[in-house]
């Protein structure tokens, strides 16, 4: 991914917040020299070490790409957060329209989860997603005949997180005036994307100070 100095993010402890909170990602494979993408929650934590990260996912065993993690020697996930257009009528000067967003790549190695490992992975998502909730549907909670079925069905799989790339443009290249009208102007905008911009742009003035 292309990313101007402006906009790089190079903390970790960023990224895994974004992963974290955008966490239904791109999975992108080769199958003959064709790309091919899935569209998947995934679940990123470190080892036990706490050295290596790895994203853990499934997906159903109907679908092919799962197949192709042998033959590819790297994969990639794309995650994207809030983006939205921002007219150049905004600036304090002429200049061109642009779009402003958050994108986080992430390339590693794929392999296949053994049924344990599966039931390990599976047992985390349902908890990250369900744990908070008032009746949550949690792992050991559902019956016996129905996770076995479930797992027949599906096919788990983690990645080695082997190169990590980020890029927030958040409008970082204009001056605080141009900032701050940009903030303003996407408030206005009836579009939800454009407003969590804007959020997230107060946001990381927040954390810059």
């Amino acid at each position: 991914m292309y990313i101007p100095k402006y906009f790089k993010v190079t903390s970790m402890d960023e990224i895994e917040k974004f992963i974290q909170k955008h966490s239904f990602g791109t999975l992108v494979t080769t199958k003959q020299g064709r790309p091919i993408a899935t569209h998947i929650p995934l679940y990123l934590e470190k080892d036990v070490d706490e050295v290596n990260y790895y994203l853990t996912g499934h997906m159903a065993y109907g679908n092919p790409q799962w197949r192709t993690f042998e033959e590819s020697e790297e994969v990639l996930v794309m995650y994207q957060g809030p983006h939205a257009y921002i007219s150049s009528s905004w600036y304090n000067h002429e200049n061109v329209p642009t779009w402003d967003y958050q994108a986080v790549h992430i390339y590693g190695k794929a392999e296949i989860l053994s049924k344990e490992e599966l039931i390990e992975a599976l047992s985390k998502m349902l908890y990250k997603y369900e744990g908070h909730r008032e009746k949550p549907v949690l792992w050991h909670k559902l019956s016996p005949e129905l996770l076995e079925a479930e797992l027949k069905g599906i096919t788990g799989f983690k990645i080695k997180v082997q190169e990590v790339q980020a890029a927030y443009k958040l409008s970082q290249n204009h001056d605080e005036e141009d900032q701050k009208n940009v903030i303003s102007k996407l408030y206005e905008e009836n579009d939800p994307n454009a407003r969590q911009l804007a959020d997230t742009m107060i946001k990381s003035w927040k954390h810059a100070d």
